[in-house]
């Protein structure tokens, strides 16, 4: 058991997968252009457990996996371990400016969320149990990064999956065999499926209904896996030879993809729930998944949206407004949203109860859901808070950096010149704020932002028909009623 280095990762890989990509097959997924971007920062990651300065906080020695892990794949038991957990899904998401949503830590977290409740999956049937949590120590001792697969394609959404013109389109079990599931269909966003080592597919959200049977299934398979075949979208991943021309999109595009499942064999070992809609239903909740991984992806938001603080603090800076009223209350207002989200991981930290069950830490689901709430709404904010800020300066700039160094140089300079520094600083500093709200690139990620939480107003619902503290609030107005 070991942690993996970049190079260990890159280099399992070359697996024999079947990767598409504008018509054709990628022979190399790790040099292949529009991907090798995100397969060198997701190698930095893992190598990133190697540091010294980071080590300790990146992975964790396991009594109970018998060796040195990744910080996500840990059971916390302490409000300690769950501070450590949160801070080293910080430094990973720093190394990225936040904007790798599905960095490893996320999949391996929620991996060791379904594990730590096998109880719920032993209900199911008891093999399963032991199946998802043998599924956990296979990928923490091979130190794995994991896609997920969740969605069905876009088809009739006032139709169920069986009643579609065509209901083998949605991934469904169309045999059942002496070694496993036979699986056939469509699956789609799965995010770095094409450089990711395997596959969790788990159908959501959670509203099967009876007659989708065969639809409701969880398991897990490697990429390479005979009859899965990954068809990706276009690349928004820049090729300029300057990483300042394009500082985030150069670095950080995360392949999306749709995943074919040919007739796929599924061993009855990576068979974790199949074909049944009422613990399909309930495994979102009664795992308890969302505590640990809202834990993470809230984590990883705090640092994008201070990025983007930061980012707009600067333009204005560049600009001359940072002390105007009107600026000035903008920035208190990115501020706030920052402070919001990263308040609501110390405060499920602070309240989080051990489930007697699992002696498993978990944090407060009601905090968590908090920043899942309302950072669809936070990030579009600061994003229009950089348009505004930037305003027509975001459109005139010179196609590279390079060109501060061509006979217009001088002009350039005069031209951009900014409050406090060089036209070439400010031409920097605007191309990134450009990337994060005017490419490809920045457009992708509001509406990942915006949407990878579901449904904004199902989730909000969800809130509401949960709240714990619904009756702590209701009792305290109607005792003030009571003594009018």
């Amino acid at each position: 058991m070991t942690i993996r280095t970049g190079q260990q990762y890159l280099a399992g890989l070359n697996d024999g997968r079947e990767v598409w990509y504008d018509g054709k097959q990628v022979e190399n997924v790790t040099t292949f252009p529009p991907f090798s971007a995100a397969v060198r920062s997701t190698a930095m990651l893992y190598d990133l457990q190697h540091d010294p300065r980071y080590r300790d906080v990146l992975s964790v020695e396991s009594p109970e996996l018998g060796g040195r892990i990744g910080r996500a794949y840990e059971f916390p038991r302490t409000r300690d371990q769950l501070r450590l957990k949160r801070e080293a899904y910080i430094i990973w998401a720093e190394a990225t400016c936040g904007m790798m949503g599905r960095s490893p830590d996320f999949m391996n977290v929620m991996v060791s969320a379904l594990a730590a409740k096998q109880s719920f999956f032993a209900e199911f049937a008891p093999a399963r149990a032991e199946a998802i949590v043998n599924y956990h120590r296979h990928i923490a001792e091979r130190d794995l990064f994991l896609t997920h697969a969740l969605l069905d394609p876009q088809l009739d959404k006032g139709k169920r999956r069986d009643q579609q013109s065509d209901p083998g389109i949605p991934l469904r079990v169309v045999d059942r065999a002496k070694e496993g599931l036979v699986v056939h269909g469509i699956k789609r966003i799965a995010t770095a499926a094409p450089y990711a080592d395997e596959i969790l597919v788990w159908p959501f959200p959670p509203t099967f209904q009876v007659g989708e049977d065969a639809y409701a299934n969880v398991f897990a398979i490697p990429m390479n896996t005979p009859g899965l075949k990954t068809l990706c979208r276009p690349s928004f991943a820049a090729t300029s030879e300057s990483r300042a021309d394009h500082p985030l999109s150069s670095r950080f595009d995360e392949m999306d993809a749709t995943v074919i499942f040919d007739h796929v064999l599924v061993p009855w070992e990576r068979v974790f729930l199949h074909e049944d809609i009422h613990f399909l239903n309930r495994m979102y909740k009664d795992s308890r998944m969302r505590e640990l991984t809202a834990h993470q992806t809230n984590s990883r938001l705090e640092v994008k949206l201070g990025f983007l603080y930061a980012l707009i603090f600067r333009l204005t800076e560049a600009i001359g407004s940072d002390q105007k009223s009107d600026m000035m209350e903008m920035l208190g207002e990115a501020v706030a949203c920052v402070e919001v989200i990263r308040s609501t991981t110390r405060s499920a930290e602070e309240q989080a109860t051990v489930d007697p069950e699992n002696g498993v830490m978990y944090p407060d689901l009601f905090a968590l859901q908090a920043g899942r709430a309302l950072g669809p709404v936070y990030y579009p904010k600061l994003v229009d808070m950089l348009k505004r800020v930037g305003g027509g300066g975001l459109i005139q700039l010179p196609v590279s950096l390079s060109e501060f160094d061509s006979p217009i140089g001088p002009d350039l300079e005069r031209s951009l010149r900014g409050a406090n520094s060089s036209g070439r600083d400010k031409a920097k500093l605007f191309k990134l704020a450009w990337d994060v709200c005017g490419s490809e690139f920045g457009a992708r990620h509001e509406l990942y932002e915006m949407n990878y939480a579901g449904e904004r107003s199902a989730l909000l619902a969800g809130i509401q028909r949960e709240y714990g503290r619904k009756a702590y609030y209701s009792a305290f107005l109607d005792k003030f009623l009571e003594d009018l």
